[in-house]
């Protein structure tokens, strides 16, 4: 029996159901030497939106909007870092607060179990989108007598900027929700950074962090549970970072 296709047909696909589950670029049709038209173009479209991501400007107004759903004060801040250009090029301009806002922070009372930052990172569109059912989520699920700061959206920042925030106010612990680094198949990833007790030095190890939080990744619901369970696990333990193991996924996997 004769194994050659006939001409009319085409060959199997032995990579569509493997491409069915998951989002990666595996098993890509081909030209000649070269990738399909199709695919080509699929990738070309993916990085102009992952650059397009880190250029967006977040909407402030908007989020402040959104993040007023959740009871809670909402304060703006800016970093050392005057617009994106200085940002991209210089990071230790976003880890840093615009004497203005120190200021601006100084004014607020002092004194709580922790603040929430939410930063346009390299992806202003993740948070814009996730930030607010995220901390809805949470700061409904935290104990009511946990003292929550104002909530604290800051432009042009990265995540030790939430660092700086929480000495101003006084907070015990902090979690910086923060535009990821934009991929090809995820240009809206939003990550969330906690730190026990964070100082002026603290490095990424003493750090917790959920990332992929989208509703293609770590759902909303998740990562809330998440959230609130590492932060009660900080305060209880006094302790974050590498001390500090995400035990969220034992249960499920027992």
């Amino acid at each position: 029996m004769s194994n050659i296709i006939p001409s009319n047909e085409s060959p199997p696909d032995d990579w569509a159901e493997l491409r069915g589950i998951t989002p990666a670029r595996i098993g890509l049709p081909r030209a000649g030497a070269s990738i399909a038209t199709g695919p080509a173009l699929e990738l070309r479209l993916a990085h102009a939106r992952a650059r397009d991501a880190v250029h967006d400007a977040l909407d402030v107004a908007w989020l402040t909007a959104d993040l007023g759903a959740t009871g809670q004060a909402v304060l703006q801040v800016e970093s050392q870092a005057a617009d994106r250009q200085s940002y991209l090029m210089r990071p230790d301009l976003g880890r840093a607060l615009a004497p203005q806002s120190a200021a601006t922070l100084q004014q607020h009372t002092h004194g709580y179990d922790v603040v929430f930052v939410v930063a346009d990172g390299l992806s202003a569109r993740a948070v814009q989108i996730h930030a607010a059912p995220v901390l809805q989520r949470a700061i409904a699920t935290l104990p009511k007598s946990w003292r929550i700061a104002p909530l604290v959206i800051a432009r042009q920042g990265r995540v030790a900027i939430g660092d700086a925030i929480a000495l101003a106010l006084q907070a015990e612990c902090v979690a910086v929700l923060i535009g990821e680094r934009p991929g090809l198949s995820a240009p809206d990833s939003m990550g969330a950074y906690l730190t026990y007790r964070p100082q002026q030095n603290s490095s990424d190890a003493e750090r917790n962090c959920i990332s992929n939080i989208r509703p293609a990744g770590v759902a909303y619901d998740d990562a809330a549970f998440k959230l609130t369970r590492l932060l009660l696990a900080m305060r209880t333990r006094k302790i974050s970072g590498v001390a500090l193991k995400d035990e969220t996924e034992r249960p499920a996997l027992e």
